[in-house]
C-alpha cells in the first residue's frame, strides 16, 4: 500500500511540476509579445516624427509654389486639406496594425495545457 500511496504523490507532485511550468510559460511568452509590442510602438513612434517634420518642409515648399497660381490663403486650405485625408488614412491603418500586434494571450502555453490535459484524460488520471 506504501508504494501506491508513493506513486500517487510522485504524480501529484510531477502534475504541480507540469502546472509550475506551463505558467511560467505562459508568464514569459507574454512578456516576450509584450516587449516586441512596446519596442514595435516606440520605433513606429520615432519613424512617424522624423517623417512628420520632413512632410513640414514638403508641404511648406509646395503651399510657396502654389502662391504663384492661387491666393495665399487658398494654397494654405488646400494643404490642410490633404494633410487631413493622409492624416486619417495613417490613423486608420495605424490602428489596424496596432490591433493585430496587441494580442498577448499565451497561445503556445495554452496549447501546452490543453496537450497535458488530453493526455491527462487518455491516461485515466482526471
Amino acid at each position: 500500500m506504501t508504494e501506491l500511496a508513493e506513486a500517487v504523490q510522485r504524480v501529484a507532485e510531477s502534475a504541480r511540476t507540469l502546472v509550475q511550468l506551463e505558467l511560467q510559460l505562459a508568464i514569459e511568452e507574454i512578456k516576450r509579445k509584450l516587449q516586441m509590442l512596446g519596442i514595435g510602438l516606440g520605433l513606429a513612434a520615432g519613424a512617424v516624427y522624423l517623417l512628420s517634420l520632413a512632410i513640414l518642409f514638403a508641404l511648406g515648399a509646395a503651399t510657396a509654389g502654389l502662391t504663384y497660381v492661387m491666393p495665399v490663403w487658398a494654397a494654405l486650405l488646400v494643404m490642410c486639406g490633404l494633410v487631413l485625408l493622409v492624416a486619417t488614412g495613417l490613423a486608420m491603418m495605424g490602428i489596424v496594425l496596432i490591433r493585430r500586434g496587441s494580442n498577448v494571450v499565451p497561445e503556445e502555453a495554452l496549447a501546452e495545457a490543453q496537450l497535458m490535459r488530453e493526455d491527462l484524460h487518455d491516461a485515466g488520471i482526471t
